[in-house]
């Protein structure tokens, strides 16, 4: 989660972490207990979790990425804020009437969002805290997230020691963090040191400046990933059963928060994907990897601008690609945790069984069977969602794309019907590739699976001999004269059989 907002607010990858290690060194250096070590390793990692809230409305509002002018003086005095947003308002490239004219337009919106954009911000980050499985007493911090030393922060209910000691630490470890990819040690100590007194406690603020260099100074191969979890304070807080599946549903609704058309996307794909999966006939420890799959799969959304996502006009290329790597970004995020990184299926969801599909561009037998089911969830989930340019398909004309997809060897054809079956619409006739009877499609699949003639014949409740002749007018239909051949076609278009079938004892291991 951390890494996402790193993604969602624009900054480096890892900014999270390294604030989080530079909060603890802070920490260590104070002498902290260890409930207030905890709270402090959370909330540094968290402290931007609120930031997709609204996002919509800052598109509207700014014209260029906010990361750029205004991350860097959000602890720093009014006119440096001034100055920051009036940077921001302009569109990029805009001739100097043009920016005077957006300025001029866009400045009493921004004024009046601002407010509202920091009680949003409070609000979700405690909600989001406490759906990720963190404690009460880190939750209610993210109260104070936007708060200042000397009282003129939002809400201005709290100053000085009011202010809870692990988010007056958060509070320097992260605009040091952001000072440093700016400006190095040096700059980070400088303005720590002018902010004390102002948004930062002076005495945090002056070890910061003092301990810089030792407080700061980079370990290892530049990546913060183990030093943080390595130092995580115990009593280390564990996921277990549904509390995984609640903390995955609120990354995913963290994601989903980009843009008013997007929200409960991924929660809504994921149950209509776990439903396929068990009326597909799914183990059942396949149904979760679906089911955490698909709350997970779009987190890498936050990195591409929200503008882009509100867009009512056709996008640009340059939109477009930076949509294709949404998947990607998921990809980033998940590859770091051995656990998620299991979730295969939630950077498949765009692959294609054809290879038109991206952000790899994977064909048929790279595409396992669960991330084909999570592609056509997402993609039947999406077409009855509004988007900005475009009224939601009725369900019907859902069913109807998803079924050409399948005929035309883009999407598995058993999928959209299991998914089409979980959305209550009668399971259609799925049009096989290369003219393939419902019948020799279901043989080629029971063949690829490893399965002999007579094997073949009885799974289907057929005589041997009418299984031969399915078996030979598919293999002259396809162009194969060998098994492989054949569960090579079958893996690219969708037709492996899966499911309580026997493999041949001759059947490869794999």
């Amino acid at each position: 989660m951390s890494l996402a907002t790193d993604l969602g607010i624009g900054v480096e990858l890892e900014h999270g972490l390294h604030a989080s290690v530079i909060a603890m060194r802070l920490g260590d250096r104070l002498g902290v207990d260890v409930e207030t070590a905890s709270q402090t390793f959370y909330a540094t990692l968290l402290a931007h979790v609120g930031c997709t809230a609204d996002a919509e409305i800052g598109a509207e509002i700014f014209g260029t990425n906010t990361a750029t002018h205004i991350l860097p003086t959000l602890f720093g005095s009014r006119t440096e804020m001034l100055v920051a947003i009036l940077r921001t308002l302009p569109d990029p490239g805009s001739s100097p009437v043009a920016r005077t004219a957006q300025i001029a337009r866009r400045l009493p919106k921004a004024a009046a969002h601002n407010r509202v954009h920091l009680a949003t911000v409070c609000e979700v980050g405690q909600m989001l805290t406490r759906r990720l499985g963190l404690p009460t007493s880190v939750q209610q911090l993210f109260a104070h997230i936007t708060e200042r030393w000397d009282g003129k922060g939002f809400p201005g209910r709290a100053k000085r020691e009011e202010i809870p000691l692990p988010m007056r630490i958060t509070h320097v470890a992260r605009d040091a963090t952001l000072q440093l990819t700016l400006g190095g040690i040096e700059r980070a100590a400088t303005v720590v040191q002018a902010r004390a007194g102002g948004a930062f406690d002076p005495a945090i603020a002056a070890l910061l400046a003092d301990e810089a260099h030792e407080l700061m100074a980079p370990e290892g191969d530049g990546s913060a990933w183990d030093l943080v979890l390595n130092g995580e304070p115990s009593p280390r807080l564990v996921l277990e059963g549904e509390s995984i599946d609640r903390a995955l549903a609120a990354i995913g609704d963290f994601a989903d928060l980009a843009s008013p058309y997007l929200v409960g996307h991924s929660a809504g794909v994921a149950h209509l994907a776990a439903e396929a999966a068990r009326r597909r006939g799914f183990r059942p420890e396949e149904v979760i990897t679906v089911r955490r799959s698909a709350f997970v799969h779009d987190v890498g959304r936050v990195a591409v601008p929200a503008r882009i996502w509100q867009k009512p006009t056709p996008l640009t290329t340059d939109e477009w690609e930076r949509v294709r790597l949404h998947a990607y970004h998921s990809e980033r995020i998940l590859a770091r945790s051995p656990f998620l990184a299991a979730l295969t299926p939630a950077t498949f969801h765009h692959e294609r069984l054809d290879g038109s599909g991206y952000h790899r561009g994977a064909r048929g037998p790279a595409i396992e069977p669960c991330s084909r089911l999570l592609a056509v969830a997402d993609a039947y989930h999406a077409m009855t969602e509004p988007r900005p340019h475009r009224a939601p398909h009725s369900p019907e004309h859902a069913a109807s794309i998803l079924s050409d997809e399948a005929g035309a060897g883009r999407l598995d054809g058993d999928a959209v019907a299991a998914v089409l079956d979980a959305a209550g619409h009668p399971v259609p006739r799925i049009e096989r590739p290369a003219g393939l009877t419902e019948r020799e499609a279901e043989v080629i699949g029971l063949v690829a699976r490893g399965l002999q003639t007579k094997q073949v014949a009885r799974a289907l409740g057929i005589s041997s001999k009418t299984a031969d002749r399915h078996i030979q007018n598919a293999y002259g239909k396809i162009g194969v004269s060998t098994r492989a051949a054949a569960a090579l076609f079958a893996m690219e278009h969708g037709l492996a059989t899966w499911g309580e079938l026997p493999i041949s004892r001759t059947a490869d291991r794999s």
